[in-house]
């Protein structure tokens, strides 16, 4: 009895070869659901993505909107795919999308199926735009290509947060039995449950972003030139049309990575964070054609890396906290001087996620808006933006500096497509007044006071040491006591989000919400400087961010760049001390 014939040949094989170890490997462990849904490589038996795990995952979110909406056959679901596709299992996005679908029509929900692969962003948009109970997308967005995933929303159009993960995970384990004809995906495409949003999305989102198109005029005339890349992922086509909606020339695509292919063949990890490994065909193209700057999306196209050629010949690769200064300068200006927004500035804000740079927080204390901070990942500010914007404030942006940017209040979670042609329209408009985007970044930290970041992170694949390193941190000179300095740097607050204190608060509580599960602690410096440690909740990594923030006026940075690279050699020695516990450090 088997429904598909090659991951039932890969279980075969190990149990004709008797590999106890990999079948362990394969049916030892169901993946876990958390809130970033379902992310594991494609395969065989519980442990992977595959046609039955999908339709397990699938039964059991079924069931818990069940409980959750008594609309759900009104309102319905929408599903959008990447390209991904793995041969040996015969696992691929679209078909994982078909067999989601086939399990809530079978239910009698109604299904919006994109025809065709899409950017992550169109699920929460669609979600929002037709007031859906939820969205899923199936994308493992820049991992590496074995690996797939699921991606869930809820009716408010931002990824889930808990309680719905650990719901959702329990009516999986409810529902294993798959329901009669679940892998006959056929079924669908006769069903009078099933609609394709394609079209209506394609025309609407891009109706929807050119409310942050403010200087058509420039963008019509500029001759400023932009290369653009997908790396083989969804991104071409939706940039190209982007670039269309806002009157720009359409950006010159890196022939060899412009078309989806699930290999990703010129690239070692198709992740545009890892700089310029990613954008060696990029800098090609752009030298040839002579572009000054290129516009890069990961595979699903959430994200966005830019690189702009300097004055001496050198491409500078922007960190996400140098386009996160730029994109927030640039749209709260936008709002400032073109809005027709009456709302007042005090019922304004912008958000970014612990662990970015507070740039954003120097640019508001400044002009008169709120900022808030939010637990790691945009799950946290799309859920904050949409409390916000149900008060009748205006949520301008949103920023992580892992490259992720919502520039629009129609998608509530991170969009590379948007923050793509907003950062063209920006540097054509800066052009304008002959200035690079470096020189304007350089002139929003003269503004508002430089903000100077470095991030990296050490390897351990032992949760044991983990967890002896967070506990040295947390008992430091003697039981409940934290460190009261880094080497020559003396520590002036601390704020540990595994344990919940906070020593800055009268109660010493913390604001933001805890999380026993996993590790992270902030550090601040008497000297401005703020460092936090964290565990990663899908690598076995122990990451840090540091960063080093300078009143207005204080500009000299290569004194402030000094400081911040001690600080940091500092917290590697005292607080990881990699060599005692044998942290592998990140290799460039």
């Amino acid at each position: 009895y088997q429904q598909n014939p090659k991951t039932y040949a890969i279980v075969k094989q190990l149990l004709a070869e008797g590999n106890a170890g990999e079948l362990q490997k394969y049916f030892g462990s169901r993946m876990e659901f958390g809130t970033a849904g379902l992310r594991a490589a494609m395969g065989a038996g519980i442990s992977h993505m595959n046609d039955l795990t999908i339709i397990q995952t699938t039964q059991g979110f079924c069931r818990y909107l069940e409980k959750n909406f008594s609309d759900l056959k009104k309102r319905g679901v929408v599903i959008g795919f990447d390209a991904r596709a793995h041969l040996s299992s015969g696992g691929s996005s679209k078909r994982f999308a078909r067999l989601a679908a086939n399990t809530f029509i079978s239910q009698g929900v109604p299904v919006y199926l994109f025809s065709d692969i899409i950017p992550t962003p169109f699920v929460p948009y669609t979600v929002t735009h037709l007031k859906l109970c939820a969205g899923i997308m199936v994308t493992a967005s820049h991992n590496p290509k074995q690996d797939n995933g699921y991606k869930v929303y809820w009716e408010n159009g931002a990824q889930i947060i808990s309680p719905h993960d650990k719901g959702i995970s329990q009516a999986i384990e409810e529902n294993q039995e798959p329901w009669p004809q679940a892998w006959d995906d056929k079924l669908i495409d006769s069903s009078p449950l099933l609609h394709d949003p394609y079209a209506m999305v394609n025309k609407e989102y891009f109706k929807d972003i050119q409310k942050q198109c403010f200087y058509r005029n420039i963008n019509k005339e500029t001759n400023l030139k932009f290369v653009h890349t997908s790396v083989h992922g969804v991104g071409h086509k939706f940039v190209q049309l982007a670039f269309k909606a806002f009157d720009l020339s359409p950006p010159f695509a890196v022939p060899e990575q412009k078309d989806p292919d699930p290999d990703f063949p010129t690239v070692k990890y198709p992740n545009p964070e890892e700089g310029k490994g990613v954008l060696t065909l990029s800098f090609a193209l752009a030298e040839k054609d002579g572009a000054r700057i290129i516009l890069a999306n990961d595979p699903d196209a959430d994200r966005l890396a830019v690189a702009e050629k300097q004055e001496s010949g050198e491409w500078k690769v922007f960190s996400g906290n140098e386009l996160g200064a730029l994109l927030g300068w640039w749209i709260f200006t936008c709002w400032k001087n073109n809005s027709r927004d009456t709302r007042a500035i005090k019922d304004v804000y912008m958000l970014s996620s612990t662990v970015s740079s507070k740039i954003l927080r120097a640019i508001a204390l400044k002009e008169g808006f709120h900022f808030e901070e939010t637990l790691t990942g945009f799950k946290w500010m799309g859920n904050r933006a949409k409390q916000l914007m149900d008060q009748g404030k205006a949520v301008l942006f949103a920023f992580e500096e892992a490259i992720g940017y919502m520039c629009c209040p129609a998608v509530l979670d991170k969009d590379g497509v948007s923050a793509a042609v907003i950062t063209a329209e920006m540097a054509s408009f800066l052009a304008t007044r002959n200035l690079s985007l470096s020189q304007q970044l350089k002139a929003v930290y003269d503004e508002y006071g430089f903000h100077i970041t470095k991030a990296s992170y050490f390897i351990c694949h032992d949760p044991k040491v983990i967890q002896q390193l967070f506990d040295n941190l947390r008992n430091f000179d003697g039981k409940n006591t934290y460190p009261k300095s880094c080497g020559r740097f003396k520590v002036s607050g601390i704020r540990d989000l595994t344990t919940g204190y906070d020593s800055s608060q009268p109660d010493q509580k913390a604001i933001l919400p805890t999380s026993k599960s996993s590790q992270m602690i902030t550090f601040t410096f008497a000297n401005g400087g703020v460092a936090t440690m964290r565990t990663s909740g899908t690598e076995p990594k122990i990451k840090y961010y540091s960063e080093l923030c300078a009143p207005p006026g204080n500009s000299d940075v290569e004194q402030l760049k000094k400081e911040l690279d001690e600080l940091v050699n500092a917290l590697e020695k005292h607080f990881f001390q990699p060599e005692k516990n044998k942290l592998e450090r990140k290799t460039e």
